[in-house]
């Protein structure tokens, strides 16, 4: 299986996020890309490549133009408004009553107009971070273009958070929805993202809610419980044309590999149905018994498990990176998962 990777992740690395009250070191870090890297390389999973470069047009494909214009010049207007001592984050939000008629001229209103949360900090390097995992997704959607049985994209910043004009959960560029998209540009007819972070994908839901043509199946903690709280309900099937095209399997605090392969054998009926032609795969190992900001139960053997039931849906799959913040656990989980897709 072939790893897409790129050195540019490390130039996301923010000084800090809001976390239970607290101003606290960012989860999402370097080293979580890192140790899945070295994780790959000692189990020889297959050849890491660097992505090739592929410029805005596939991101507006996805994304709002105004919201792409927002990241990319963001971390410079908030150096001229703030200084380059803190990283940008935001301070207010709309409010249920509140208008939004247009964007703020000023980079403290545009950052909560963009954003849904205080815990994705801009930084210098964030939109070349950022852009540079956008293009190991296409990258990897390319090689399934080209026949390849699967590969992975070694992505970071993660991206299943992002939707089309927002940005927050750790996620600028929604890398799945991007690989998804340039599928379906490149031919395939329908393609379906199965979403195994521990957090629901709403970034993903939201670009894809209203098509029938892209199947989106998430396996999440219940959003009554958990961030990001607002959707992933079972009742959110899609609208207008992507009624039905939706499928959300939200699951107890505590779940474990029993309750979780319930919930994935649904997912699999619901994609084997939708015959897609391609299949990508947000990869979030944040499922994981020790991670410190989820509660579910999945042990390290377990995502051998995952990996050889998605291989069981006989489907060209590209693997996504997302979240998983256990990081002395990630490399072996996710490389787990990818080893168990392969000797399925």
């Amino acid at each position: 299986m072939i790893v897409i990777y790129s050195e540019e992740h490390r130039l996301q690395a923010g000084r800090s996020e809001l976390n239970d009250g607290q101003l606290v070191p960012c989860y999402e870090k370097p080293s979580r890309a890192d140790i899945v890297h070295a994780r790959i390389d000692v189990v020889g999973l297959g050849p890491v490549v660097e992505p090739s470069r592929h410029g805005l047009a596939p991101l507006e494909r996805v994304h709002d133009a105004g919201y792409l214009g927002f990241l990319q010049s963001a971390w410079d207007e908030w150096v001229v408004e703030h200084g380059a001592e803190i990283d940008a984050l935001p301070l207010n939000w709309v409010a249920p009553g509140m208008t939004r008629r247009s964007v703020p001229r000023s980079i403290d209103g545009r950052l909560g107009f963009y954003s849904f949360d205080a815990g994705t900090p801009i930084t210098a390097g964030t939109w070349r971070a950022a852009t540079a995992a956008a293009d190991c997704a296409l990258t990897g959607a390319g090689r399934l273009r080209e026949g390849d049985r699967s590969a992975f994209a070694l992505c970071r910043p993660p991206g299943h958070h992002a939707g089309r004009a927002f940005y927050g959960g750790y996620c600028f560029l929604n890398n799945a929805a991007v690989a998804a998209q340039s599928l379906r540009d490149g031919g395939a007819a329908r393609v379906a993202v199965l979403d195994v972070d521990y957090h629901h994908g709403n970034g993903t839901q939201e670009i894809f809610w209203d098509r029938g043509d892209v199947l989106f199946v998430s396996l999440h903690a219940d959003p009554a419980d958990e961030f990001p709280y607002f959707c992933g309900h079972a009742d959110e099937r899609g609208g207008g044309a992507g009624e039905g095209a939706n499928l959300n399997l939200p699951l107890p605090w505590g779940t474990d590999w029993n309750g979780y392969a319930q919930a994935l054998a649904t997912a699999a009926g619901r994609i084997g149905a939708f015959a897609p032609d391609a299949l990508v795969v947000s990869l979030g190992a944040d499922t994981y018994g020790g991670d410190p900001i989820s509660r579910f139960r999945l042990l390290s053997e377990d995502f051998l498990r995952m990996g050889a039931a998605i291989a069981g849906m006989g489907l060209p799959t590209l693997f996504v990176m997302e979240g998983g913040y256990a990081v002395d656990d990630l490399g072996v989980n996710v490389a787990n998962v990818l080893t168990g897709f392969l000797e399925a």
